[in-house]
């Protein structure tokens, strides 16, 4: 997206560690019960980096996020589909041109299999220019008798277990707005300078290899170059084609961070986060009485909630009455995340209550967090087929219940990497050793995206028909 000048925020006032943006309640968050925090040891350090945040300039503009906030109502009333795609934990090191145009290519590709497939609007998203904290399930790790804090993203701290990068460092949220702000300036140059122009489909696919799925791509690239030639023979207007909106979100974990980057919107008054277009509340974080939900429920953005296996009935309807009161439509998502084995089995009841209430958030279905396994030579993957029965089964309850599949959640890359077992052109973990780059959680390929992508244009035709 680019921004709209008449939407820029006011200047945000004195640098203070709890942010400039004065608003009631921004600050009740922090009587909360919080979880997922790191420890600051130097006090002056963090002052400082909430200091230097406080007075730096908004990443995204109020106006960029009212548009997003429409194009997910579309989407939850059926009329749109979400494409959200990117790391499991962006990296520093990860912001060059060429991995965030590999990525970014990856997704349009992606989105136009899916509009041309199902004849249907992909709002596009990247999981980018943010991504850099991530929960763990435990405070510590410890190899060879020697214990140190986890990895928590480079947000925080570093990935080499030693006592130096492990330190968590208040500079590095300077470091991730700094490189927040040269992703975005990279991923609008691209989206809006030209790169994206849907006549350009046979180019995004320079520089893959070659496998089934890219074949695939190429027949339906020559469909769309015929059609568009037509178009333009028959003077149609291609303004529209030229430029996407793309927008960015990330999990909303550090909340001093989000805090630091909230501001007022001069038109109407209210506070937006500006870290991101659109912020998620996490599984672990998903308390309804906690800092995360609190602070989440105060500002203007689209909120998205990961909903696990878990999650009972009244657990969704709660966080409905807690983070979308006004039921405004485009507000609230739901990420469902329950793996290919549990989602049959717990999302109906889910589904079926709070269609039954009246509500209607936008329904996102997130198959990898629930399909991770071990591999026999000790890595952490994924398998193709798992990921593809879940987002199978995220179908066929929604078909059942009558409710919109809205959207894909999905942790990718542009690269051509070896993290997840199968697909067309098969991964085996013998490819871990060489290809294998993740700090975190494994992600699909270029190729195995757009496999997905092909296989979710299938789901979309028919998830009208009942079951």
């Amino acid at each position: 997206m680019i921004s709209d000048p008449t939407t820029d925020f006011p200047a945000f006032g004195s640098a203070q560690s709890n942010g400039a943006a004065d608003y009631p309640g921004l600050d009740d968050w922090r009587s909360k019960p919080i979880s997922q925090q790191p420890t600051w040891e130097d006090p002056a350090e963090f002052e400082a980096a909430l200091a230097e945040l406080s007075s730096a300039p908004p990443l995204v503009f109020a106006g960029e996020v009212d548009q997003l906030r429409a194009q997910l109502a579309a989407a939850a009333r059926g009329e749109a589909f979400l494409l959200q795609g990117g790391d499991c934990a962006e990296t520093f090191a990860g912001a060059t041109a060429n991995k965030i145009s590999a990525k970014v290519k990856t997704i349009l590709q992606m989105a136009v299999v899916l509009t041309y497939g199902a004849s249907l609007p992909v709002v596009k998203m990247g999981r980018m220019a943010g991504q850099y904290a991530k929960p763990r399930s435990s405070d510590t790790e410890t190899r060879d008798g020697v214990t140190l804090p986890s990895f928590r993203g480079e947000i925080v701290n570093g990935f080499d277990f030693t006592p130096e990068s492990r330190r968590h460092d208040p500079h590095r949220m300077v470091q991730a707005y700094n490189t927040s702000a040269a992703t975005l300036n990279l991923v609008r140059a691209f989206t809006q300078g030209g790169f994206a122009d849907l006549r350009s489909v046979h180019a995004w696919n320079q520089g893959f290899m070659k496998n089934p799925a890219y074949s695939r791509y190429e027949e339906m690239a020559g469909q769309i170059d015929r059609a568009v030639r037509f178009m333009d023979a028959a003077g149609v207007d291609f303004s529209a084609l030229r430029r996407t909106d793309f927008f960015t979100a990330h999990e909303a974990l550090l909340l001093d961070y989000e805090r630091a980057l909230t501001r007022i919107d001069s038109r109407s008054g209210l506070p937006y986060s500006t870290s991101g277009h659109f912020l998620w509340i996490g599984e672990r974080t998903r308390n309804l009485d906690g800092a995360h939900v609190d602070f989440l429920s105060k500002v203007r953005n689209p909120i998205g909630v990961k909903l696990g296996p878990t999650t009972r009935p009244e657990d969704a309807l709660a966080l409905i009455d807690r983070l979308d009161p006004e039921r405004e439509p485009g507000r609230l998502t739901f990420i469902t995340r329950m793996g290919a084995e549990k989602i049959r089995e717990h999302l109906p009841a889910v589904v079926e209550a709070v269609r039954d209430s009246g509500a209607q958030p936008l329904w996102v279905t997130d198959p990898m967090h629930g399909n991770t396994v071990t591999a026999a030579n000790g890595y952490k993957t994924r398998r193709f087929d798992d990921v593809m029965d879940e987002v199978q089964g995220f179908f066929e309850v929604h078909r059942a219940a009558g409710t919109y599949p809205g959207g894909l959640h999905v942790e990718m890359t542009g690269d051509d990497v070896a993290e997840c077992l199968g697909g067309s052109d098969p991964i085996d973990e013998s490819a871990f050793a060489d290809r294998y780059e993740t700090l975190v959680d494994p992600r699909l390929n270029h190729q195995q995206s757009l496999e997905m992508a092909f296989l979710v244009t299938e789901a979309l035709s028919h998830r009208g028909r009942t079951a």
